[in-house]
């Protein structure tokens, strides 16, 4: 059993709360928010939603087997720009499902693309990442829903001269196909054609963050770290 209850989440999404495992710092635990049950997702739903078994609503299992697919179905170097999936473990806050966690060269947990944005603009570097990424998206067609900025995350290395670089984006959910179909079985113009929307898509979320930023506007709940992950 891995305790989790005292200590800190490093970020959260809509419904999951995400720690550093306490017994490998390169990995993390991401277990269901306390105050938002599977039951309560569910209920949440309009009809026909919510007829769906209570496991449609469970994020980890979701997750877990959309990562096993890409482990069968896919070529190893798909995860260079997604984070891999370790499986589930006991905590005291239920059952957790354990990642990579993405560091930069110092140690530090990478921030959200969100985050980076938001606090360091989109200069060139982040450009050419972005460009790395849809690249390989495109690729290897991966199925996934919209590649949401907080989903996305920037590591970066400091190189020989002490200068901090982006070495890769890394999308760390919202991977897998949301229809009925999987991915890999739909003909492949169609798996090109779902990829390029969702490629076409993440520019348009970029820009509309930037905007809102040039607007004075905030930048919403979610995608900013709650501290580094060094404590």
């Amino acid at each position: 059993m891995i305790s989790l209850k005292a200590l800190k989440p490093f970020a959260a999404g809509g419904n999951r709360w995400c720690y550093v495992d306490p017994m490998d710092s390169a990995r993390c635990i991401k277990v269901r928010r306390p105050d938002f049950s599977v039951e309560e997702r569910r209920r949440s739903k309009g009809f026909p939603k919510n007829l769906k078994p209570l496991s449609s609503f469970d994020d980890n299992l979701d997750e877990f087997n959309v990562m096993a697919s890409l482990e069968r179905h896919y070529d190893d170097k798909i995860f260079a720009h997604i984070s891999r999936c370790f499986g589930f473990v006991d905590t005291d806050m239920g059952k957790g499902l354990c990642s990579e966690l993405i560091r930069d060269s110092g140690g530090e947990v990478s921030l959200s693309l969100k985050q980076y944005l938001w606090e360091r603009g989109y200069g060139d570097d982040c450009r050419r990442a972005v460009d790395a990424l849809c690249e390989h998206w495109l690729k290897y067609r991966v199925p996934s829903r919209d590649l949401i900025l907080h989903n996305l995350v920037v590591q970066q290395e400091r190189n020989a001269f002490g200068d901090l670089s982006i070495a890769r984006l890394v999308v760390i959910d919202g991977v897998g196909n949301a229809g009925l179909i999987p991915g890999h079985y739909m003909p492949q113009f169609m798996q090109s054609k779902k990829a390029l929307r969702k490629v076409d898509n993440l520019h348009q979320r970029i820009d509309e963050l930037l905007s809102d930023k040039a607007q004075g506007k905030g930048p919403g709940m979610h995608g900013f770290l709650f501290h580094s992950g060094q404590e």
